[in-house]
């Protein structure tokens, strides 16, 4: 639990002795050096930065000071807070990242993280058309795309699909066309807006993304052709 409470924000000494009021109750710092096996001055030390971030107080009995865990609900607190204090800065962060992003043209991603960023910023158009859809999508991003086309729905955005394998069906909000087997590729093509996403879909997928309005429509009409040429 140490490691999650470190990813809260704590730092080792902090978990360690926080965790150890909260199993043994109130104590005071020799009682809690010894079950955390920190330093005495350490201890204090430790205890004066858990009081501060509100997560320990103390209570005085014959002058001696026995430190107590305040409740866990303050760790959420704590996250909170941070979260009210860092949204200000992102949306600033988002402002200037923008602004240098509409100048690039093309970013290239490999790995599943980089999928899923390329699948999340579709979310932000009204309609998404692909060339070779694949089954393997579900294979490589697992259980991802039950919450992806959860989102598109709620969100109203449909999907046109030209596909090879019917296999690939009941997609939510998706009208789905096959060409023949025998052209079925491991490379899709996914046209939003003035974007265009080439994907690679192996165990180590690729995306080659290029923001550039005449590409994107050159596919789009392509994808228009192809349309034509399969079958529901």
């Amino acid at each position: 639990m140490q490691s999650e409470l470190k990813q809260a924000g704590l730092t080792e000494n902090e978990s360690k002795v926080y965790l150890s009021l909260v199993e043994t109750g109130p104590n005071l710092a020799g009682k809690i050096s010894r079950l955390t096996g920190l330093h005495r001055r350490t201890v204090y030390d430790v205890t004066e930065m858990l009081i501060k971030k509100g997560l320990i107080g103390y209570i005085l009995k014959n002058n001696r000071r026995y430190f107590e865990a305040s409740n866990p609900n303050r760790i959420l607190e704590i996250l909170h807070e941070k979260e009210d204090l860092l949204t200000p800065i992102v949306t600033d962060l988002l402002t200037k990242y923008n602004s240098k992003k509409e100048k690039q043209e093309t970013n290239f991603y490999k790995g599943k993280e980089g999928l899923k960023a390329i699948f999340e910023d579709q979310l932000n158009y009204k309609e998404i058309l692909i060339i070779g859809a694949s089954p393997k999508a579900y294979d490589i991003l697992k259980y991802y795309f039950r919450w992806y086309d959860k989102k598109r729905s709620k969100k109203k955005i449909k999907v046109k699909i030209i596909a090879y394998d019917k296999k690939l069906k009941d997609i939510p909000l998706a009208e789905i066309r096959y060409l023949p087997k025998k052209y079925e590729s491991p490379v899709a093509m996914n046209i939003y807006g003035n974007k265009t996403a080439i994907i690679l879909w192996a165990k180590n997928p690729i995306v080659i993304a290029i923001r550039e309005k005449e590409i994107a429509d050159s596919y789009r009409n392509y994808f228009e052709l192809m349309w034509k040429l399969a079958k529901p």
